[in-house]
């Protein structure tokens, strides 16, 4: 289960605006994993030229909702449990240190809702390694993967 107050509050911390924002919701949500979904519209920039007569979601941009999901949201989470508050947060963002070990098995096209799974593997020294999963919501699993990830400081200017 998931306290919507705070899945919202987690939602409102993500750095990542439209149009680069892969996460719609968080189902599920504890120390140990998060559930996700995002819906993957019609007009979606990246669709244009990927590909003009067949929109194929790209693989990096799976790699990004899994991140999202699987990093960065649940990372919030995780520093919020450790008492860091949201004014700290929200000047955080997420700097990539690994993908690792990413199978494709299936595409995602425009219209697609997808379910995003991720577990924690490790979350020290304000690194979070887990192990990410897109699925369709026929349980279809269209890719998974390892992703670590870091919350770095952003310089305001």
């Amino acid at each position: 289960m998931v306290d919507h107050n705070r899945a919202d509050e987690i939602l409102g911390l993500i750095p990542q605006t439209e149009p680069f924002r892969f996460i719609d919701r968080i189902l599920e949500l504890d120390e140990n994993h998060i559930v996700g979904t995002y819906r993957f519209r019609e007009d979606e920039y990246f669709y244009r030229g990927h590909f003009p007569d067949r929109p194929v979601t790209p693989g990096v941009i799976l790699i990004e909702t899994m991140a999202q999901t699987g990093v960065v949201a649940f990372g919030i989470h995780l520093l919020m449990e450790q008492g860091v508050s949201p004014d700290k947060i929200k000047h955080l963002a997420t700097l990539f240190s690994m993908v690792d070990n990413v199978e494709f098995n299936s595409i995602v096209s425009p219209g697609d809702t997808v379910i995003i799974r991720a577990e924690k593997i490790y979350f020290r020294r304000g690194n979070l390694k887990t192990k990410a999963g897109i699925e369709r919501t026929d349980g279809d699993i269209v890719c998974s993967g390892v992703l670590t990830g870091r919350g770095v400081t952003l310089h305001e200017t």
